[in-house]
């Protein structure tokens, strides 16, 4: 029929069938891209979620105007608690889920609080609403379910004086109230009469009229058309293109209204009238005892104070507005003082009253105990009452403000949390069982066995189970000196830098052509360098030491020496920037991993046992004979009453552990001014503490709303911060300790190192012994070549005739006569030893200049055979195979072809290994080498 738009009026409220068949129908028009300008008195009945995907313009209020109007007459009269109440009409989560967004919107200007949420679909649901203890609902629901809910609501007594229920355009239909609404209901209404119907048809054919003109008159449509051609069958289009376009511009269209004193007709991006006008009805009694619907004011979305509202008839017929909240109530309120939770402190004597910063009166003794006593003289007197403070306080405080209660805060008569005691229960938790206390309020812990017999609410702070200690300060770790590095990095420089650099060395000394020239000691008297001295070399370069070294003569090696120094340097560097951290005063303790350390679990597996304990009849006390048999019998004899008792035996080392709730030890240990309390380990059975309640109280849930809204907006942590903060400064008591004079145990591994040198020194000078005494006579016979003094010179020496010679002198010389005979004859002795020495060394000289002279003779007389044996005796020792073999002459030789009778045995190297080598010249004489 070529539509370009539907105008969709209807002005009855048949909440239900009408409403899936107009939702129907708008998505259907909404799929053929047809826009539609609707004004349904049961608007409110429809899916947000179905209407935002069709092109629909809704003139008449919709749900979000009805809330908003709803919730500012809950502001005019301070109702900052409210619950939700529902069926299962259409749109009824669109309805809680408009009323959150529009708390959330006035939270700047005025705090709500959702007390519940009810969807009623029998009548026991409203007990839940019963137990939120609120006075405010909001109803949404049709008038023949809103007849059910309220008839079952009278039965649960929260219909009356002090209730009030406020109501949407769905109950009140068309204002014809029945007998059984209570007197006193508010409502939100909008005109639904036919009159009205027909104003808004001309409302709607104005938004169309102004639509078609933009678009006719916008530029960018000029090919544009408005006809729909659509068609299901044959040509034509399923779904009209142009009409989601034409939509926009009928969206954006400004009407001015029929009437002058209300805004321009406008929409929102989601199609919703922008300013809508509701009514505010009252139910009130009318002629004789017909109830009827009465306006009494008016809201108006446009203006900011839009609510207008006269005299209401208040429910119960009354002329004054309840209060909005439940009638003050008083709590018995049972308490075991525990820091910070609870501290106890003596009130002002003369007034009986606690100050503002000392908390709140409570009472500490038993009731049979101040019966018939003066309650004004009594609570003076701290024997019978005192100030109870701290983080439990406060948070009570906090929910007597907003919950509105009284309450009256006692000591528990046998000062035990409650565990099972042959069957029965004691404590705090007896006092709830048999119903003397309403709640427990404390630092009580959450467990299997009590949560059986009373009910907990939400936990406000979680615990476990952990383990104090005490520091024993001012000692420092024997092998402090070793701890800057870790044991590989040791192992790195010990065993493979010091020996890869001292091998090094020497070996590019022995093979340096300026330093050994690959020769033995004796080969090279004047060069005092060995392995040993290497190794002095290197340590005293490393450790920068002021003593005597010899230096190397080769360029490589002294090469290798400077690189060795470089290393030193670094090292020592790195070594001496971190051993002043190991070095300082060490605080040691017992690292327990928790109370399942095999050391606490099984306390006779470790010797000596260690001292432990905890309070008894607690939540830990109860936990440990449950789970851990053997160490609950061995700690019996350790228990202390209370946690203080158990610290103070810490610091007294009676104890060298204590056991109890992780967060309260959390704060004692922060107490201590000498700060040397900590706690160790992981927590163990993880828990939390929580208010204790009887069993089926009604009170529960109303707690545990306000605890999620404390946790919400930061108040639970706020009170941790400032109640679980402590005076112990470790930074003030680190700075005096290190003012204190070090004791001997403090440096106790500079000792250690000493006696462990000194110890090795004698094991050395025990060595040296045995040799001189055992091994060297056995070794100067096997070590004709000099090599022992390559490893350590002395050593080489103490072999030799040269360095016996030496010894002697040296014993001589530090040797002295007792008496005048013996010095003289001494000193004569030694003047003819040194006069002999001086002859020795004469004559050796003399004998060397003769021996040259004789060989250069020799030399020009030697026959082929005997320069033969020169040859091999000058070169043997530059083959790099070495054998030994001995020469024997075919025939006698002549004397003069022997240039030395040594050279009958020497070294010799053959190429050919075991082949006998012959050499005849002239028939003179000839030599066969045979193989050793």
């Amino acid at each position: 029929m070529n539509v370009s738009a539907i105008l969709y009026l209807m002005n009855y409220e048949k909440y239900g069938r009408s409403t899936a068949s107009a939702q129907y129908f708008l998505q259907l028009a909404g799929y053929l891209g047809i826009p539609v300008i609707a004004w349904n008195a049961d608007n409110s009945g429809l899916e947000r979620r179905a209407s935002r995907s069709s092109l629909q313009l809704q003139l008449a209020p919709s749900l979000e105007h009805q809330t908003a109007a709803m919730l500012s007459i809950l502001e005019r009269y301070k109702w900052h608690q409210f619950s939700v109440v529902t069926s299962q009409i259409a749109g009824h989560d669109d309805f809680i889920q408009a009323v959150r967004e529009r708390v959330a919107d006035m939270q700047d200007r005025f705090k709500f609080t959702i007390l519940s949420s009810v969807l009623v679909t029998k009548n026991s649901d409203l007990q839940q609403l019963v137990a939120s203890e609120s006075r405010v609902m909001l109803l949404y629901c049709t008038r023949e379910e809103a007849l059910r809910i309220l008839q079952a609501a009278r039965g649960f007594k929260i219909t009356g004086e002090n209730y009030v229920w406020v109501v949407t355009q769905s109950v009140m239909e068309n204002l014809q109230a029945p007998q059984l609404f209570p007197v006193g209901m508010l409502g939100v209404h909008f005109d639904t009469s036919s009159d009205s119907l027909v104003k808004e048809i001309t409302t709607a054919i104005r938004v169309f009229a102004h639509g078609v003109e933009d678009f006719v008159n916008d530029p960018i449509n000029m090919n544009e058309s408005l006809t729909t051609q659509l068609s299901c069958e044959g040509e034509g289009e399923s779904r009209w293109v142009t009409g989601e376009k034409f939509y926009k511009y009928l969206r954006n269209v400004s009407v001015e209204h029929t009437e002058p004193a209300k805004p321009k007709v406008e929409f929102t991006a989601d199609g919703v009238l922008k300013s809508a006008e509701l009514k505010i009805m009252n139910l009130r009694p009318g002629v004789g005892n017909s109830l009827v619907w009465e306006e009494i004011g008016v809201w108006k979305s446009w203006e900011r104070e839009g609510l207008y509202i006269k005299d209401i008839v208040w429910p119960g017929d009354s002329h004054t507005p309840p209060q909005g909240v439940p009638e003050k109530f008083n709590l018995r309120i049972t308490f075991l003082e525990e820091a910070p939770y609870i501290t106890l402190a003596p009130p002002d004597p003369i007034t009986g009253k606690c100050s503002m910063n000392r908390g709140v009166l409570c009472r500490i003794a038993r009731g049979k105990d101040t019966q018939g006593l003066d309650v004004i003289e009594a609570k003076r007197n701290s024997s019978y009452y005192q100030c109870c403070s701290g983080f439990c306080i406060d948070l009570l405080e906090k929910f007597a403000e907003d919950l509105g209660f009284t309450y009256e805060l006692v000591r528990v008569e046998d000062g035990k949390w409650g565990t099972l005691e042959n069957g029965k229960w004691n404590g705090l938790i007896s006092e709830l069982v048999n119903r003397k206390t309403d709640m427990v309020m404390t630092s009580l812990m959450i467990n299997s066995d009590r949560e059986s017999v009373v009910d907990f609410s939400l936990p406000f702070m979680e615990t476990g189970i952990s383990i104090a200690v005490t520091k024993r300060t001012g000692i420092i770790s024997p092998t402090a000196f070793l701890e800057p590095f870790d044991t590989a990095s040791w192992m790195l420089v010990g065993v493979v830098a010091i020996q890869a650099a001292t091998f090094s060395i020497f070996a590019f000394e022995w093979m340096s052509p300026s330093g050994f020239d690959m020769k033995s000691v004796s080969q090279a008297p004047n060069h005092r360098f060995s392995l040993f001295r290497t190794y002095w070399l290197i340590w005293a370069v490393l450790f920068q030491a002021a003593v005597q070294v010899d230096i190397p003569k080769g360029i490589t090696s002294r090469f290798m020496t400077n690189i060795w120094a470089m290393f030193a340097v670094v090292f020592l560097a790195i070594y001496t920037a971190n051993l002043a951290a190991f070095m300082i005063t060490r605080e040691e303790y017992y690292d327990f991993m928790g109370i399942d350390d095999y050391r606490l679990s099984k306390p006779h597996s470790h010797k000596p046992m260690f001292k432990f304990g905890t309070v008894p009849h607690s939540h830990i006390d109860s936990t440990i004979h449950k789970y851990f048999p053997e160490m609950f019998s061995y700690m019996k004899s350790f228990n202390r009453t209370t946690v203080q008792e158990g610290l103070s035996s810490l610091l007294t080392a009676e104890l060298d552990a204590f056991i109890y709730d992780g967060t309260v030890l959390d704060y004692l240990v922060t107490q201590d001014d000498d700060c040397r309390l900590l706690t160790v380990g992981s927590w163990y059975a993880k828990t939390g503490y929580a208010i204790a309640f009887q069993r089926n109280s009604k009170y529960v849930q109303m707690f545990n709303k306000r605890l999620l809204d404390f946790r919400e907006n930061g108040d639970l942590e706020r009170l941790q911060r400032f109640w679980m903060t402590g005076t112990c400064k470790p930074d003030d008591h680190d700075q005096n300790a290190t003012s204190d004079p070090l004791a001997l145990e403090q440096f106790l591994s500079a000792f250690l190192l000493l006696m462990g040198g000194t110890l090795l020194a004698a094991l050395i000078l025990l060595l040296e012994c045995l040799y001189f005494n055992f091994f060297r006579k056995k070794l100067a016979k096997t070590d004709q070549g000099g090599c022992c003094a390559l490893i350590s010179l002395s050593m080489g020496k103490s072999l030799t005739f040269r360095g016996a010679v030496f010894e002697a002198q040296d014993f001589l010389k530090f040797r002295r006569c007792k008496d005048a005979v013996c010095d003289s004859q001494y000193q004569l002795l030694r003047n003819q030893l040194m006069s002999t020495y001086s002859k020795m060394k004469q004559l050796e000289k003399e004998l060397e200049l003769r021996k040259l002279k004789s060989e250069k003779r020799r030399k020009k007389a030697m026959s082929p055979s005997a320069r033969l044996f020169q040859c091999i005796a000058e070169n043997h020792d530059k083959y790099p195979d070495k054998k030994q073999y001995q020469f024997a002459p075919a025939s006698p030789l002549r004397q003069r072809d022997l240039v030395r009778p040594s050279i009958i045995s020497t070294e010799y190297t053959n190429r050919y290994d075991h082949e006998p080598v012959r050499n005849r010249r002239n028939g003179d004489s000839s030599v066969i080498l045979f193989d050793v």
